[in-house]
């Protein structure tokens, strides 16, 4: 495809969130959003993905994973409405970039989750499912640097959308990016179960696993607990 690098969100971006946000807290006040007001996508190849992460991911993985679609939708429409990406190509990113967390995958290898589960969703898009290697390629260096929060240096439009959106629900980090009545839709529709004590657990299950792995990054204890500590959300858990 002639312009692959803005159809499958590979434009640069900088890492650093406050430097996409010009220092401030957000670009403009968000306004609440529903799932209904957002587009699913329905290609063949979004329902063949969404049909293997709800059977391959336990029922508060995927309702993670459909939040993170729903609130990195809500940014993108208000805060970032520029930004160039499918929403097909977003929806396949958010599927996916928790595969590596489940029991089977987490316990399959000894690289860090955040990697196999690129790879994982590298070939299930490339090999299996026939999509376009730039698009394969745009969703697993999503999945593999979603947890590559920093200051420095640059990431993709869909790296940097996966994050905030990750961040915001398992930490509530970035809470002015989303309106607290789109919060509520949301996980009305994809409800948390727990999530902040389920995510927090799997972290410290992959750490103990795999005390090389990059989770660590994060903070060995900061990060599971700001995980379980995450208060925006604790109204809804």
């Amino acid at each position: 495809m002639a312009d692959a690098v803005k159809t499958y969100g590979w434009e640069a971006k900088p890492r650093d969130p406050s430097v996409i946000l010009g220092g401030k807290k957000n670009i403009k006040d968000p306004m609440p959003q529903t799932v209904a007001s957002i587009k699913l996508p329905d290609s063949t190849l979004a329902a063949s993905v969404l049909q293997y992460a709800a059977t391959e991911l336990s029922t508060p993985t995927f309702n993670h994973s459909m939040r993170v679609f729903y609130y990195g939708k809500a940014i993108h429409n208000q805060q970032f409405p520029e930004w160039h990406f499918t929403e097909e190509t977003y929806l396949l990113a958010c599927l996916l970039h928790d595969i590596g967390t489940t029991d089977k995958n987490i316990s399959a290898t000894k690289m860090s989750f955040e990697f196999y589960g690129g790879i994982l969703a590298l070939d299930l898009l490339s090999k299996e499912l026939h999509a376009p290697i730039e698009q394969a390629e745009s969703v697993a260096e999503a999945v593999f640097r979603h947890q590559d929060i920093g200051e420095t240096g640059m990431i993709t439009t869909i790296g940097q959308l996966l994050q905030l959106a990750t961040i915001f629900d398992n930490m509530g980090g970035h809470k002015d990016l989303v309106h607290e009545d789109t919060i509520k839709d949301v996980t009305a529709r994809y409800p948390r179960n727990k999530w902040s004590s389920c995510f927090a657990a799997t972290i410290r299950k992959e750490n103990g696993l795999k005390p090389w792995a990059h989770t660590t990054a994060l903070g060995e204890d900061d990060f599971p607990n700001g995980v379980q500590n995450n208060k925006l959300m604790q109204p809804y858990d």
